[in-house]
């Protein structure tokens, strides 16, 4: 049984979108084995080295683990300013506190989105002492204008993530941006991300109309995909290129039962500067981010 019908409304059927041009692979990358919070153990995607990239997009991991001792110390409290979160829960569940008030639980299928803006303190805790623990947590930088903005939070349940079906054997869960006459159940004005979840049968494919200026990769958790030719295998990142005449992407199934991610947005082109939980645009604001905690001026 296909697990997010289990929690989904039936999905729609929408018509499939042409793309003409579509995408080649630029570059093909393989998350990398990490360690986070209280020893947490996850594939590290996107790194630090192709902010500049992927801009803007910051930081992408991937948990996957049935073993507790894996997951079950999960992220006590750290500080965050000048960007959002995004974290997208295949299986297991996940309590998200933080110091402005917000409290919530995020299940199977489920999305917590949160906007460090000027500052908070954040904790994510497993609620569960066992099974499989499945997700990912996206960084999406702010605009400069943006960054000291209030903190805001949502969760985003399950049933309320638009989820549509194509003639071409795609399952697809529709969590930011708009994508064949839907709209996701969180936008953004100046970014602009586009968070699709795409489930692919044996043979099936999927097209994404997507403006050439955007910038945007593919993750493969389940099977494996062809894109443009090139074979994308589960636990590695495509790296979509970007030419002026392209007008979207194209991504097949190569055999078998394929999931993916696909993530696009549009760049900033501003200064990226980070210290660890903290992201600004320039060394002096980093500085005083790292002052404001110290001093406990982080949102409470």
């Amino acid at each position: 049984m296909n697990i997010l019908q289990t929690v989904r409304p039936a999905f729609e059927q929408r018509p499939v979108e042409p793309v003409l041009r579509p995408r080649g692979v630029e570059q093909l990358v393989v998350g990398q084995p990490a360690m986070d919070g209280a020893g947490v153990k996850l594939t590290r995607v996107l790194t630090q080295s192709l902010q500049r990239r992927l801009d803007p997009f910051l930081l992408m991991d991937n948990f996957d683990s049935d073993q507790a001792d894996d997951y079950i110390a999960g992220f006590p409290e750290h500080p965050h300013r000048g960007f959002e979160t995004v974290t997208y829960m295949i299986n297991g569940r996940m309590r998200h506190r933080d110091s402005a008030g917000h409290e919530g639980r995020v299940g199977p299928g489920g999305v917590q989105w949160m906007t460090a803006g000027r500052g908070l303190i954040h904790s994510e805790i497993p609620e569960q002492q066992a099974g499989l623990m499945e997700g990912f947590q996206l960084w999406l930088n702010l605009p400069a204008r943006d960054k000291l903005r209030a903190p805001w939070y949502r969760d985003v349940q399950a049933t309320e993530l638009p989820s549509f079906t194509t003639e071409t054997g795609a399952e697809v869960v529709l969590i930011a941006g708009e994508s064949h006459g839907l709209c996701g159940a969180v936008t953004r004005p100046v970014t602009e991300p586009l968070i699709l979840d795409l489930h692919l049968s044996p043979g099936g494919y999927f097209a994404q109309t997507l403006a050439a200026d955007r910038n945007a990769f593919v993750y493969v958790y389940r099977g494996e995909l062809k894109i443009a030719g090139n074979r994308v295998p589960r636990k590695q990142m495509a790296i979509l290129d970007n030419p002026a005449d392209s007008d979207g992407v194209l991504v097949e199934a190569a055999e078998g039962e394929t999931r993916a991610l696909l993530i696009a947005g549009r760049p900033l082109n501003e200064p990226i500067v980070q210290h660890g939980p903290f992201v600004m645009n320039s060394r002096q604001e980093i500085n005083q981010a790292v002052l404001d905690f110290q001093a406990g001026r982080l949102e409470r």
